[in-house]
C-alpha cells in the first residue's frame, strides 16, 4: 500500500514525539476497526488525474457517491448533480440536458469526462455503469485540454471485482415508467487474474407533459455494458471496456413562458408534434494499461472511441412575440442525421521522488482528441397550427435526400506536466502547466496555460489553500451559423482564470468533511446567441462575443457521518456573476445563474432495517432572458424517502419509496423564455434491490 508523503511524514513525526516522550524503543502500533461511511470518498481521480487525497487538491472537487444515487433513485445525470449546490440546471429540451457550474454553462464537447477520458455529452448519461461523479470546480485546461471556466463533471465508471456480485432491481412510477437493471461481476479464472463486470439495464418511460392531441411522451433506452480487468502480471493490468446506449424518445423542446415568467397555456403542454422524435445510439470501446515499473514510478495508457449517432425528426415549433394561448404558431419541420466521433487517448508517468529532502509527486503526461462530425438534414414546407386545431401529419422528409453532407474534423493535442512538492508536513505547493495545440484551419490555436497551488495543513486532517489557474476554448474564424444573423462576424479564442482560496476540514475521526471557497472567475470571449423575436428573412439568431464575464462567490458544502446512524450532503453557493465591457450586455446577469442555491440531503438509520431520507434543493431567482427583464421564482423542492432492508433466501433484498416534490411545489427549473423546463408536482416511485 502507498501512502502520500504527507500522511507518511505526520505519522513519522507523530511516533518520533510519542517515542521521545514516553522514552520507549518499541513502537506500539495500534489498529483500530474502520468506520463505514458510504456518503464520502477521500480521494478523487479528475483533479489531479491520479487518485489523489481531498485533503492535497489545491481546488473545490465534491465527489457524489452511488450510494447517493442509488437512494435517490436517480436516472438521469441531471438527477445526480443536484446534490451540489454549485450546479444548476439550463434546458432540457430533445431528451438532453444542459447544466451551468459556478453559473458557466457546461459544453457537450469539452465539460464531461468518463475514467479521465473527454466525453461527448449530447445525450442523457447512463448513469446505472458509474461509481462515483466528480465535480472539479474551475478551469482545468492544464490536464485535460479545451475546458470551460466553470469546471468539469468527471464520471467514474465501475470496475469488475474478485469477489463475486450479482444485483437485479426493478422500479417503477405512478406514471408507469419502468426501469430494469442487472449489475454482475466476479473473477472468471480461479486465480482472480481474470474479472469482469457487466450492466444491462431496460427502461420505459412515460412523461407527465403531453402533446396537444393528448398523446403522451414516451422514452425507450437499452443500456448494455462490459469491463474486463486481465492481471498481465503482478504490476501490470490491462482493462478492456465497451457499453451501448440505446435512447428513442419523443421530442419537448419546453414550455413558453410570458413576460411575467408564467407559463402559457398548461404546464403539461408539449408545443412540438407528436410526431416529432429523437432516435440515439452511443457507443464506447477502449482500452488502458496500469503498469507499475516500481514501487515508486507507473505508467497510464488509455485509448478510447465514441461513437455517436442520432437522426432528430423535428416539428420546431417557433415561439410567436407576444404569443398567447390560442394563436397560432408556425413549426419548421426537419430530418437531420448526427453523427460524431471522439476518439481519445493519453499517457501519463506518475512518480514519487524526493531531492534534497523535499518529496515531489510528479505527473508529465500527454493528451489528444480526433473529432469528426457530419451532418446530413432534409427540411420541409412550413406549418401553422393552433390550440384546438387537428395536428397537422408528419411531413414525408427523410435525411437520406440530403447529397450535401456537412463534415467537421479536427484534432488536438496537449503537453502536460504537474509535480505536488510537499517541504513539510505543513506545507506543500503544486505548480504545472500545459502546451496544447488545435490543428483547425481558422482558430486560434495554440496555448500555454499555468497552474499553481499553496497548501497549509495545520493538522493531518486540515487544509488550507490558495490556487490560480487558466482555461484556453479555441473557437472558429467566424460564426458558421447560416441562421444567423451575424454569420461570417470574426470572433477569437475564449481565455478564462480563476483565483480560489479554500478550506477543507474533517471532523469526527475523519467521518465528516467540511469545507468552503471563496472564487473570482472571469472569462473573456463569451458567445451569446439569442433567438430573434422576429425572424428576418432566414435569420432566427443573432450572437454576439462579449468583452468579459465575471463570476465571484463562495460555496461552503459538509459531506459524511454527524454521527453514527445520521450520514449528510449538503451544499450552498452565493454567485455574484455579470458580464462586463460590453455594449450590450454591460451589468446584465447571465441567465439561469441564481445569487442563492443550495442543496441537502440526509439518510438517518432507525435500526439496521430501516432507513429514512428527506432532502430539499433551493434556487433562488434566475433570469429567463439576457436582458434580465424576466424573472423566474425561486422555489425549494422537499424529496422523502424510506428504504426497508431484510434477508431471504440468502438474498438482501432492499425496499424504497421515494416521494419527490413532497409538498408539491410549482416551479420553473432552466431554459429560457420558449423552452423553460417545467417541475414536476409531488411524483412517486418504489423500486426493489435484490443482492445474491
Amino acid at each position: 500500500m502507498k501512502f502520500s508523503p504527507l500522511y507518511l511524514a505526520l505519522v513519522a513525526t507523530a511516533g518520533t514525539l510519542s517515542a521521545a516522550e514516553n522514552n520507549e524503543s518499541i513502537e506500539k502500533i495500534e489498529v483500530k476497526g474502520t468506520y463505514f461511511n458510504d456518503y464520502k470518498v477521500d480521494n478523487a481521480n479528475g483533479a489531479m488525474r491520479t487518485s489523489a487525497s481531498l485533503l492535497e487538491t489545491a481546488q473545490s472537487v465534491t465527489v457524489i457517491t452511488d450510494t447517493i444515487v442509488n437512494e435517490q433513485l436517480a436516472t438521469t445525470l441531471g438527477e445526480v448533480l443536484t446534490n451540489d449546490a454549485s450546479l444548476t440546471a439550463g434546458s432540457q429540451q430533445r431528451n438532453r440536458e444542459v447544466f451551468n457550474l459556478r453559473g458557466f454553462e457546461l459544453s457537450s464537447g469539452t465539460g464531461y469526462l468518463r475514467d479521465g477520458h473527454q466525453h461527448w455529452s449530447h445525450y442523457q448519461q447512463p448513469i446505472e455503469i458509474l461509481q462515483q461523479v466528480e465535480v472539479i470546480k474551475g478551469p482545468s485546461s492544464i490536464l485535460y485540454g479545451q475546458s470551460g471556466p466553470g469546471g468539469l463533471v468527471n464520471m467514474v465508471t465501475k470496475k469488475p471485482t474478485a469477489q463475486t456480485l450479482f444485483n437485479a432491481s426493478a422500479d417503477l412510477d405512478q406514471h408507469g415508467s419502468t426501469r430494469f437493471m442487472l449489475d454482475a461481476s466476479g473473477a472468471l479464472t480461479a486465480a482472480e487474474d481474470l474479472r469482469a463486470r457487466g450492466v444491462l439495464v431496460k427502461q420505459d418511460v412515460e412523461y407527465w407533459r403531453e402533446y396537444q392531441n393528448g398523446e403522451n411522451r414516451e422514452r425507450d433506452r437499452f443500456l448494455g455494458a462490459l469491463v474486463v480487468d486481465y492481471d498481465i502480471s503482478d504490476n501490470a493490468l490491462v482493462r478492456v471496456h465497451y457499453d451501448r446506449t440505446d435512447d428513442k424518445a419523443g421530442l419537448d423542446t419546453g414550455a413558453w413562458i410570458d413576460d411575467n415568467a408564467n407559463v402559457i397555456g398548461d404546464d403539461k403542454t408539449i408545443r412540438d408534434m407528436s410526431w416529432a422524435f429523437t432516435d440515439i445510439t452511443v457507443e464506447n470501446l477502449g482500452i488502458d494499461f496500469n503498469i507499475f515499473l516500481s514501487d515508486d514510478w507507473q505508467v497510464n495508457l488509455g485509448y478510447n472511441e465514441q461513437t455517436f449517432e442520432r437522426q432528430r425528426f423535428e416539428s420546431a415549433p417557433r415561439k410567436p412575440s407576444n404569443f398567447m394561448e390560442g394563436d397560432s404558431y408556425e413549426s419548421r419541420p426537419y430530418d437531420r442525421f448526427d453523427d460524431w466521433q471522439f476518439t481519445t487517448a493519453f499517457i501519463d508517468l506518475i512518480g514519487e521522488f524526493e531531492t534534497a529532502g523535499v518529496d515531489h509527486q510528479f505527473l508529465i503526461g500527454a493528451n489528444s482528441l480526433d473529432y469528426y462530425y457530419g451532418q446530413l438534414r432534409t427540411t420541409s414546407d412550413y406549418i401553422y397550427y393552433s390550440a384546438g386545431e387537428s395536428q397537422p401529419a408528419s411531413p414525408d422528409i427523410s435525411y437520406h435526400s440530403d447529397t450535401t453532407k456537412s463534415e467537421t474534423e479536427y484534432d488536438y493535442y496537449g503537453v502536460y506536466a504537474q509535480d505536488l512538492i510537499t517541504f513539510s508536513p505543513q506545507w506543500q505547493v503544486s505548480v504545472g502547466g500545459r502546451f496544447d495545440k488545435q490543428t483547425r484551419e481558422g482558430q486560434n490555436n495554440e496555448s500555454f496555460l499555468p497552474k499553481f497551488g499553496l497548501l497549509y495543513h495545520p493538522n493531518v486532517s486540515a487544509t488550507i489553500y490558495a490556487s490560480y489557474t487558466e482555461g484556453f476554448e479555441p473557437q472558429n474564424e467566424t460564426i458558421t451559423n447560416e441562421e444567423d444573423i451575424n454569420f461570417g462576424m470574426k470572433i477569437d479564442a475564449v481565455t478564462s482564470e480563476q483565483k480560489e482560496v479554500g478550506i477543507k476540514w474533517q471532523l469526527f475521526d475523519d467521518r465528516l468533511m467540511l469545507s468552503g471557497a471563496v472564487f473570482d472567475i472571469s472569462k473573456n470571449g463569451t458567445l451569446v446567441t439569442e433567438k430573434l423575436d422576429t425572424p428576418v428573412g432566414s435569420f432566427t439568431s443573432e450572437t454576439n462575443q462579449v468583452g468579459e464575464q465575471r463570476h465571484k462567490g463562495f460555496e461552503v458544502a459538509a459531506q459524511g457521518a454527524a454521527t453514527d446512524r445520521l450520514f449528510v450532503m449538503a451544499s450552498t453557493m452565493y454567485l455574484d456573476a455579470n458580464y462586463e465591457r460590453d455594449t450590450n450586455l454591460e451589468g446584465k446577469r447571465p441567465t439561469d445563474a441564481p445569487k442563492w442555491s443550495a442543496s441537502l440531503w440526509t439518510r438517518y438509520e432507525l435500526n439496521d432495517a430501516f432507513a429514512f431520507n428527506a432532502g430539499a434543493f433551493y434556487e433562488g431567482e434566475r433570469f429567463a432572458d439576457n436582458d434580465n427583464t424576466i424573472t423566474k421564482d425561486a422555489y425549494t423542492r422537499v424529496d422523502v424517502g424510506a428504504t426497508y432492508k431484510f434477508e431471504m433466501s440468502n438474498t438482501d433484498i432492499n425496499l424504497r419509496l421515494n416521494v419527490e416534490n413532497l409538498f408539491d411545489t410549482n416551479y420553473l427549473g432552466g431554459g429560457g423564455t420558449n423552452n423553460v423546463a417545467v417541475g414536476e408536482g409531488t411524483s412517486l416511485r418504489l423500486a426493489a434491490q435484490f443482492n445474491f
